[in-house]
C-alpha cells in the first residue's frame, strides 16, 4: 500500500512517534496511544528504526523475492510477438499450448492486454478557423442546484456525505435538488464566448438558444456558418435540424465518442468552472448564475487567452472585422 508522505502514520509520523520514544523519553505504550496505534504496532517501527535507522520507516515492498511460476522469458516474447501480429488470446493459448489465464495475464503485465493498444497514437490535430463565424462550438454542462447546503467541492466528500441531514434548507432531500444546464457557444476563430444557464438540455431550449447565440454574434458584426455539437439528442432531433436550416447554418456533429473532437468548447468549459463555478462558495444557483455575467464580460474583452497571443477574445475580433466593438456587450 501507497501513503501519502503526510498520512497519520506515514514516514513521517512514524518518525515522530518513533522519536518520542528514542529522544523524549514516552514508553512505547505512551507513544502508541498517542499516535493511536497498538503498542505492538509502536514497537515494530521502534525496533526498524534502530536496527536501519530513517530507512526502516519506509514501507517494504510485499512482493515475494523469487516467484517460481513466473512465466520464462522466452515465453513473454513469444506471447508479445504474437499479439503484434493481432492474435487473440485464446488463439496464442492454443499455438503455445499454454494456459488461457496465463497468456491474459502476461499480455496485461506487458500493456498488450487490449488489441487497440497496438493502434499507434494519433497525433493531436489543432485547427483554427480564419473568420469569425465560420465555425461555432456548442456544448452544454451539467451543474448541481445550490440550495443551502455546500456541496463536496467546498467541505470534501466525506464531509458531505456525513452531514447532520440528507435534506437542505428548504427541507428538500439533497439527491432530489436536481441540475442546471450551462449552455455554452464559443466562436472557433475569435474564442468570443455566449453563456446561458438554462433548466434542461431538450431540443426546444437547445434552439432557443442557439437563436440567441446567433443573435449575440450578429449584434458583433458576425455572421454564423457552421455549427459543431455533439450527438445529444437535442441536437439529433429534426426540429433542431429545422432551426439550423432556416438560421442558414451548416449543423456538424463530433464523432461519436470522441469529445476531444469540439475540443474548444470542452476547454472554455474547464475554464468556466475553474474560474467562475467553482471560484467562489455560492449561497444559491441564483447568485451564481448572476455571478455568470461579470465573469463572461472579464473574459470576452479583458482576460488575456494564450491561444490568441495573449489577447482578449475582442481585440482578436476587432483585428480580423475592423469594427470597434470593444463597448457593445450582451
Amino acid at each position: 500500500m501507497k501513503l501519502h508522505a503526510n498520512a497519520p502514520l506515514g514516514p513521517k509520523g512514524r518518525a515522530f512517534m518513533v522519536r518520542r520514544v528514542t529522544d523524549d523519553g514516552l514508553s512505547l505504550a505512551e507513544a502508541a496511544e498517542a499516535a493511536g496505534v497498538s503498542e505492538r504496532t509502536a514497537g515494530k517501527w521502534v525496533r526498524r528504526y534502530r536496527a536501519e535507522g530513517e530507512g526502516g520507516l519506509l514501507d517494504r515492498s510485499s512482493t515475494p523475492k523469487t516467484v517460481h511460476n513466473r512465466t520464462p522469458d522466452d515465453r513473454v516474447e513469444a506471447i508479445e510477438a504474437l499479439r503484434r501480429i493481432r492474435l487473440t488470446g485464446p488463439e496464442i493459448a492454443e499455438l503455445l499450448e499454454m494456459a488461457t489465464s496465463t497468456i491474459s495475464a502476461v499480455l496485461k503485465r506487458i500493456g498488450l492486454g487490449k488489441l487497440s493498444r497496438l493502434e499507434p497514437i494519433e497525433p493531436v490535430r489543432r485547427y483554427e478557423k480564419s473568420r469569425p463565424g465560420e465555425l461555432i462550438h456548442i456544448d452544454v454542462k451539467k451543474l448541481g442546484r445550490i440550495r443551502g447546503v455546500a456541496g463536496h467541492r467546498i467541505v470534501g466528500r466525506k464531509a458531505a456525505q456525513r452531514g447532520p441531514s440528507r435534506n437542505d434548507a428548504a427541507g428538500v432531500r439533497r439527491s432530489q435538488t436536481g441540475y442546471e444546464c450551462v449552455h455554452v457557444c464559443v466562436d472557433d476563430c475569435t474564442r468570443l464566448a455566449y453563456v446561458e444557464v438554462l433548466a434542461d438540455e431538450k431540443a426546444q431550449t437547445a434552439i432557443g438558444f442557439l437563436k440567441r447565440a446567433v443573435a449575440f454574434y450578429r449584434s458583433h458584426g458576425v455572421t454564423v456558418e457552421r455549427l459543431m455539437t455533439d450527438n445529444g439528442s437535442a441536437y439529433r432531433s429534426a426540429v433542431h435540424a429545422l432551426a439550423c436550416r432556416r438560421l442558414g447554418i451548416r449543423h456538424i456533429r463530433t464523432q461519436p465518442y470522441r469529445p476531444q473532437t469540439n475540443g474548444k468548447a470542452e476547454r472554455f468549459i474547464r475554464t468556466m468552472l475553474r474560474e467562475w463555478a467553482y471560484a467562489s462558495v455560492f449561497g444559491s444557483s441564483a447568485e451564481r448564475a448572476a455571478a455568470l455575467s461579470g465573469w463572461l464580460e472579464r473574459y470576452n474583452f479583458r482576460r488575456r487567452h494564450g491561444a490568441l497571443g495573449h489577447r482578449p477574445p475582442i481585440e482578436r475580433l476587432r483585428e480580423l472585422t475592423g469594427n470597434n466593438v470593444a463597448g457593445i456587450y450582451i
